[in-house]
């Protein structure tokens, strides 16, 4: 769409200075919480991987092809993004807004046509990554013995999404909200608590390669889980100055 279209007037692919050297440091690590974001899994993958069947005898049998799928879907994520990124950096430059859809205005029925993707997207991966929340809500009405389904999954489900949508529309620091989400959301989840696990479950050698390899794996992703904290909420906090509450 941009790359076919020239890079915008006045658009620049130097890096930009943020107003000096602290403000583009939380940047970079701003932007470190949000690849986490954009490549973390999440908790109804856990329901998933336990709930496939195995063969009758043979242990762990839907592993590799399970193992495959991820593969296969880390690989479309990634190609899906770097496409995004390098065609929206070369054609918008360092003045492409943190949700790239703000930076393309023409043609559009195009602009629609991917909001309206957008749209479908979220009402599907939304219901997802809420499941484990709805479950929760229900498994403790039933431990009070609230055993109204209708209440359970209409009332509370509904005031779930109704406070979402609040706290999505008074903050609406979507970029570095991406990156706070990363780091303490996605990050310990997906990138260090399994090798944590795995070494507590499997208790390898301390001179075999792969405990050194996960111990390298949770050193270098903690590092990152604590820098992305620091650069979002100096974000939010430097966003939040000029912002006004719906407006």
């Amino acid at each position: 769409m941009g790359v076919s279209r020239g890079r915008r007037q006045g658009s620049s692919c130097q890096l930009c200075h943020f107003g000096g050297t602290t403000p583009k440091i939380m940047g970079i690590f701003n932007g470190l919480g949000t690849m986490v974001f954009a490549y973390g899994g999440h908790s109804v993958v856990l329901e998933i991987q336990a709930t496939l069947p195995s063969k009758p005898g043979v242990p762990n049998s839907t592993f590799k092809p399970y193992m495959w799928g991820v593969a296969l879907a880390y690989a479309a994520i990634a190609y899906c993004y770097f496409c995004v990124a390098f065609a929206g950096y070369w054609a918008f430059g360092n003045g492409v807004a943190s949700n790239i859809m703000l930076s393309v205005e023409r043609p559009h029925w195009l602009v629609a046509v991917a909001n309206l993707l957008v749209v479908i997207h979220v009402f599907g991966s939304y219901q997802m990554y809420a499941m484990p929340v709805f479950d929760m809500a229900e498994d403790l009405c039933r431990r009070r013995n609230i055993k109204n389904k209708v209440f359970t999954r209409v009332f509370v489900r509904s005031l779930f999404v109704v406070f979402t949508a609040f706290i999505g529309i008074t903050l609406p620091f979507f970029g570095d909200l991406l990156g706070f989400f990363g780091a303490f959301g996605f990050a310990p989840m997906t990138f260090w608590m399994p090798s944590v696990i795995w070494l507590v479950v499997m208790k390898p050698s301390k001179k075999s390669w792969d405990f050194w390899l996960n111990v390298l794996n949770i050193t270098v992703f903690v590092i990152i889980m604590f820098l992305a904290a620091i650069g979002s909420i100096y974000s939010i906090i430097q966003d939040a100055k000029t912002y006004q509450f719906y407006q």
